[in-house]
């Protein structure tokens, strides 16, 4: 039971990394070999209670990948380009460099 959701975590950091990290070829690559690393160095672990502790922090990993990571182009020297995917696009509250007087 445990090794099916450890593989189903491996495949599910994998396509969210395809997903977060669309078109940008290094951070594919960077996160690819970053996942196959640490499931490879805990390959050997037999410790129910450490492999639930590593399956919840692949888990977070997952998660804050999924609904924190913005991606940014450079388009020159001074300025970043933000590429939001849809989903990150939730709320409907305009953006305002100044804050509102209060009345």
């Amino acid at each position: 039971m445990r090794s099916r959701e450890v593989l189903k975590l491996f495949k599910t950091l994998h396509r969210t990394r395809q997903h977060v990290f669309k078109n940008d070829t290094r951070a594919l690559e960077a996160a690819r070999l970053k996942i196959n690393e640490e499931f490879k160095n805990n390959k050997d672990e037999t410790s129910s209670e450490k492999i639930a502790e590593l399956v919840k922090i692949g888990s977070d990993v997952e998660l804050i990948l999924r609904t924190s990571v913005l991606q940014g182009v450079h388009v020159d020297s001074n300025h970043l380009l933000l590429v939001p995917r849809k989903e990150l696009l939730l709320e409907n509250v305009p953006f305002s460099d100044t804050p509102k007087q209060k009345s």
